[in-house]
């Protein structure tokens, strides 16, 4: 068994982010602690892991699961308050909100109180890595892992590289996400742009939605269908925007 089938990880932040990610480590295997400052948030976290449309339930229901797949995968995570459980592990996953000076405190609290070799990833959509590499003393051991939601079903995987991020780092989170069902592709830290590849080209495409809409060409929920229908997406641009911010019910 290779080093990364026996991590544990731990995940910063409950949100629909947050916990999608727990619960999708917790099925792959890993023994997995969630934190937030929010009790509250860590209690819905805790009912949409089985209570949501993709959660461990429904994924039963669905024959996503089996019943004792999903019993393991319950077994496997512990929601806490507690931050220094989840700064604990091998693998920590940052999922705070999209704020770059949250972020990097976060990055300064983790390298403070994360094994020596831990590896620190974000699940940022666009901030750069290098700059929560700088945050750290370990930069050879920072990584970005965005995922999209709903975190438990979608294949994709953007494993950002900064420079300073080391091969051994790198491989080690394509495994944990291979695990995880995941389609992991490594790409490069541009701090030029926000985006890094899926959201450059998804935030082009919402202008122009967004643009066609203004212009009063078809509403937004014309425009989701129509996208839908020509381009077999699972769901429109405007209906993405919802989903990622509120989750999948």
């Amino acid at each position: 068994m290779s080093r990364s089938a026996s991590l544990r990880i731990g995940v910063i932040g409950a949100g629909v982010m947050g916990g999608g990610i727990a619960q999708s480590t917790a099925a792959a295997g890993y023994a997995t602690i969630c934190t937030d400052i929010s009790e509250a948030a860590l209690d819905v976290a805790r009912r949409d892991s089985e209570e949501s449309r993709f959660g461990l339930a429904g994924s039963v229901q669905r024959g996503k699961l089996t019943a004792s797949e999903a019993d393991d995968a319950r077994g496997r995570i512990t929601w806490t308050g507690e931050f220094e459980a989840a700064a604990s592990c091998d693998l920590v996953i940052e999922c705070v909100p999209e704020r770059l000076d949250l972020k990097l405190g976060v990055f300064r609290d983790l390298d403070a109180a994360a094994p020596e070799a831990a590896i620190l990833a974000s699940n940022t959509s666009g901030f750069p890595i290098v700059a929560m590499a700088g945050a750290t003393t370990r930069p050879d051991r920072v990584i970005g892992w965005h995922w999209a939601s709903p975190a438990f079903v979608m294949k994709f995987a953007e494993i950002v590289v900064a420079p300073g991020t080391s091969d051994e780092t790198r491989d080690s989170v394509v495994e944990v996400a291979g695990r995880c069902g995941k389609n992991p592709i490594v790409v490069k830290d541009n701090p030029m742009a926000w985006g890094f590849v899926a959201n450059r080209i998804y935030g082009a495409m919402l202008r122009e939605a967004a643009r066609v809409a203004e212009e009063g060409v078809a509403d937004h929920a014309e425009i989701n269908q129509l996208m839908v229908d020509c381009f077999r997406w699972p769901v429109g641009p405007f209906a993405m925007i919802k989903g990622a911010g509120s989750g999948w019910k």
